[in-house]
């Protein structure tokens, strides 16, 4: 069959499929390969389905009735390891025993992965409905400022034989900005103290969105909460109350996640890491912070710890909690744990797409995928809500434009592991400052890593917590325990 370039060689004129068409041809893509009866299925609807009445339903345009207030910030100026440590998601619990938790967000832990292997499974073969698409991790995000100001400000990069499929998935995904914005609105609905939201400008015309909690506070150093992979500043819902009620509290999206601006990153890892660490230090500068207390979770770990590296005048003490991407891959590691063959044949399938890329292409099943394979969020927050606000938030951050998470996959290489171990480095870090490594007793991601960070720095502070009753997700899994955790930490910085 002709591609459009090859009919326009020839002098004819091909016209893109209806919308019906597009419907019925990605549909039966799902349907073929996730076992939804055809019947079930019929175009996108552009909207998500709506939660049961009463449940903390937020309805377009309506803010939370209380605990907050907007912010605006001034227009800027012109545009400025051990062999046996384990690596995120190739890993077992520590003591052998299943866990409730997975390392990195990618899989519901214990008893559950037994169940939803198969459902996994039938995600990983919607992506590979798809697998002639190309690359998005190495192709450039194409901006669209002042188009589509209601939904995605920038879309991926359209393909000569297929954009009008790529111009087409964003409707296939009932997603938008305002979706992604209701969606953290709910998740901070529950928070009762007064905050500020707002985009912070930086250069190349990017903004950061940031929540700050207690900004009267200004006489303790504040604290500054970095989120993981495919997160966003609603996680932290749990533990903003707790943690500012002493001092000042801020939280932002990682630039190329959540609300944050999304711009294209570059390929090397070395480079993408950089681009990381440079949003973070001219967020510093715009909001006017001398100093801070850095804490970063999975990969804001890893982050917090570079930026630590090449900007230590600014951190008074960082907190590294279940951090990803330190231990190097050991050479090993397969003899120790054999990975199935089936599982490296689709590793190697699916390796020119973006992890996440499966719930996209998942259109509007994507959030009930979200559903049952992480069921385990619902319960974690289940003293704010009693409906699917976590599971619906989560699938809003990541099927927005993939901008980070390309960034992230660049950081990587097979199985998890970071293609610029972090503790090949962190011997380089100012020894004045102080580090304490958090992780959960449940989890899976290996704890030895904070003594070697002791081991690589003799002459520093280094403190390992275990948090006992706690998975990767420390500070949703046990948040009373891990506030206080931290507060404490805080409390002896100033």
């Amino acid at each position: 069959m002709h591609s459009a370039a090859q009919s326009r060689a020839h002098g004819r004129r091909v016209a893109p499929p209806s919308g019906r068409e597009r419907a019925a041809l990605l549909a039966g893509h799902l349907c073929c390969h996730s076992g939804i009866r055809r019947r079930d299925t019929g175009p996108p609807t552009g909207r998500v389905a709506a939660t049961r009445p009463g449940a903390g339903v937020t309805r377009p345009g309506l803010l939370p009735s209380r605990g907050h207030r907007e912010a605006a910030t001034p227009a800027p100026g012109p545009p400025a390891g051990t062999g046996r440590a384990r690596a995120l998601g190739a890993a077992a619990p520590r003591d052998g025993r299943p866990r409730g938790d997975d390392a990195g967000g990618g899989r519901a832990g214990g008893r559950e992965n037994e169940r939803e292997e198969p459902v996994m499974a039938g995600a990983a073969a919607v992506a590979l409905s798809l697998a002639a698409l190309p690359a998005t991790a190495t192709a450039p995000l194409l901006s669209a400022p002042g188009r589509r100001a209601a939904a995605m400000a920038e879309e991926e990069p359209a393909s000569e034989g297929l954009g009008w499929l790529f111009s087409w998935l964003p409707a296939w995904c009932p997603t938008s900005l305002l979706h992604l914005k209701e969606a953290e609105d709910k998740m901070l609905k529950c928070i009762a103290n007064i905050y500020n939201k707002r985009y912070v400008f930086i250069s190349n015309g990017n903004k950061i969105w940031t929540l700050t909690f207690s900004p009267d506070l200004s006489n303790k150093t504040p604290l500054v909460l970095l989120h993981g992979f495919g997160g966003g500043v609603g996680l932290w819902a749990l533990n903003f109350e707790d943690l500012c009620e002493n001092r000042t509290v801020h939280a932002f999206d990682l630039l190329g996640f959540g609300r944050s601006s999304r711009p294209h990153f570059d390929t090397d890892a070395r480079e993408a890491e950089n681009q990381f660490v440079e949003s973070i230090e001219e967020w510093r500068k715009e909001v006017g912070l001398e100093k801070m207390i850095l804490l970063g979770h999975n990969l804001g770990g890893f982050l917090a710890a570079a930026y630590s590296l090449k900007y230590p005048s600014r951190v008074k003490h960082l907190i590294l909690v279940e951090p990803w991407g330190f231990p190097e891959r050991p050479d090993n590691a397969e003899h120790e744990r054999p990975i199935p063959i089936w599982i490296k044949a689709l590793g190697a399938i699916l390796s020119p797409f973006n992890p996440l890329a499966g719930l996209r292409i998942a259109g509007p099943f994507g959030l009930s995928l979200v559903q049952r394979l992480r069921p385990d969020f619902k319960r974690k927050y289940s003293s704010m809500f009693d409906d699917n606000t976590v599971a619906e938030y989560i699938y809003h951050c990541n099927v927005q434009s993939p901008s980070g998470e390309t960034a992230f996959k660049n950081m990587t290489i097979p199985y998890g592991w970071a293609k610029r171990p972090m503790l090949q480095r962190i011997s380089q870090m100012d020894q004045d400052i102080p580090i304490t490594v958090v992780y959960g007793a449940r989890s899976c991601i290996d704890g030895n890593s904070g003594s070697t960070i002791q081991s690589l720095r003799p002459n520093s502070y280094v403190k390992t917590i275990a948090i006992l009753g706690a998975g990767h997700y420390v500070y949703a899994d046990q948040p009373e325990d891990f506030n206080q955790k931290v507060k404490d930490i805080c409390d002896s910085v100033d």
